[in-house]
């Protein structure tokens, strides 16, 4: 049986954790065990103070590790401290349903304890309740924390439906985010998310302005749909896009 995720969560943390392996052992034994909200707090607030805000240092066997404990979970790039923190979710029990804890501390999180929030969706109980909270983070100003939902996290493509998806690869392009890192960015292509991205092409080509490569992706399965198929082949005559591009 592998390892689940608040398993290797914990083996990671403990890991780097130094002279503060104690604290945090001794932590999640009084959180897990249904006290009071506010020794939840006092870790999430501790954490980056007692350990510091380093990366995870992961091996390829603990990123496979990772998938195989949650398909598409990809903790590269996670700090410790963020760890930590969605360690600590992950132990967290009481009366109150996890939407409802999830949901206060992202009101009174900072900006790093909100990238943690989220980078921990997949990971989280009854995950479907959170569609709320992840839609205030997707209408976040700060890119960093759009990106802890869109980037290196299979919670979009396991949960969204299209037309949450859709907006999520066209809010990526207006904060001029990367698409690659979207997990399912090929499996979860759809006819009218490739019809909003001609569109959008379209309306860059207009105004002067570069069209990532990314956004083909999306558009590839779909090149010979009527509805887009006369708009390629007219960029293609332009000189605005290349035969290639759309292999």
């Amino acid at each position: 049986m592998s390892d689940t995720p608040a398993d290797l969560l914990r083996r990671w943390v403990l890991a780097q954790a130094d002279d503060q392996a104690e604290w945090v052992s001794q932590s999640l034994e009084t959180i897990s065990k249904g006290g009071p909200e506010k020794d939840l707090h006092v870790f999430l607030g501790l954490a980056p103070r007692r350990l510091g805000k380093a990366d995870l240092e992961l091996s390829d066997a603990d990123l496979k590790a990772a998938d195989a404990a949650h398909p598409g979970w990809t903790p590269a790039g996670w700090s410790i401290d963020g760890a930590a923190r969605v360690l600590a979710l992950l132990n967290s029990a009481g009366n109150r349903a996890f939407s409802d804890r999830f949901k206060d501390l992202r009101r009174t999180a900072d900006m790093a304890e909100l990238i943690a929030l989220y980078r921990g969706l997949p990971l989280y109980p009854d995950p479907e309740t959170l569609g709320f909270e992840v839609g205030e983070g997707l209408r976040s100003n700060i890119k960093a924390v759009f990106e802890a939902i869109a980037h290196q996290n299979p919670y979009a493509r396991d949960h969204f439906d299209e037309h949450r998806w859709n907006h999520m690869i066209l809010k990526a392009l207006f904060v001029d985010s990367q698409l690659s890192p979207i997990i399912g960015l090929e499996e979860r292509a759809n006819p009218e998310l490739a019809r909003i991205l001609v569109d959008y092409a379209q309306e860059r080509w207009a105004a002067g302005r570069p069209v990532t490569d990314e956004l083909w992706i999306s558009v590839r399965p779909f090149r010979n749909d009527p509805e887009i198929k006369p708009q390629l082949d007219q960029a293609i005559a332009d000189g605005h896009l290349t035969e290639e591009t759309l292999q």
